[in-house]
């Protein structure tokens, strides 16, 4: 199942009133995400400064109009985590690395409002998990 996009994101988690139904919407999220492999939960693809245990796999796809994509494969034990990890990937997954570099997440979390309603440690881990990816496509430019 494809992720919804980050303006239908913002739009769905407006029609709620209260956070907990949009934590329920980002659990969701996070449930419709693709199993992830055993095999990656190793040391170098988890991530670090998070609360809970997150890995990423990155990979590659390519698109006919655009070119070269970066994919990525997440998980985390926290369902929360996972879903938060959903709200990631809607902004980040199968887009170019220029495309991943010019992405601004702070003003999609602001938008969402979701910072201010997340512990401090669950936003270090946030950041980091954009780190990483914001890294890994520097890399590929």
């Amino acid at each position: 199942m494809a992720l919804p996009s980050t303006e239908d994101i913002i739009d769905d988690l407006s029609f709620f009133d209260d956070w907990e139904d949009k934590y329920k919407y980002i659990i969701d999220l996070g449930k419709s995400l693709p199993a992830f492999d055993d095999e990656w939960r190793t040391a170098e693809r988890l991530v670090k400064g998070c609360q809970s245990s997150a890995w990423i796999q990155p990979g590659n796809a390519h698109d006919e109009k655009k070119g070269e994509l970066l994919t990525f494969s997440v998980d985390s034990d926290a369902i929360i985590v996972r879903g938060l990890l959903g709200l990631v990937l809607a902004a980040l997954d199968r887009k170019t690395p220029q495309e991943i570099l010019d992405f601004d997440v702070s003003g999609y979390f602001e938008e969402l409002d979701l910072e201010r309603h997340l512990s401090p440690t669950r936003g270090n881990g946030l950041r980091s998990i954009v780190s990483r990816i914001k890294g890994i496509a520097q890399a590929a430019v």
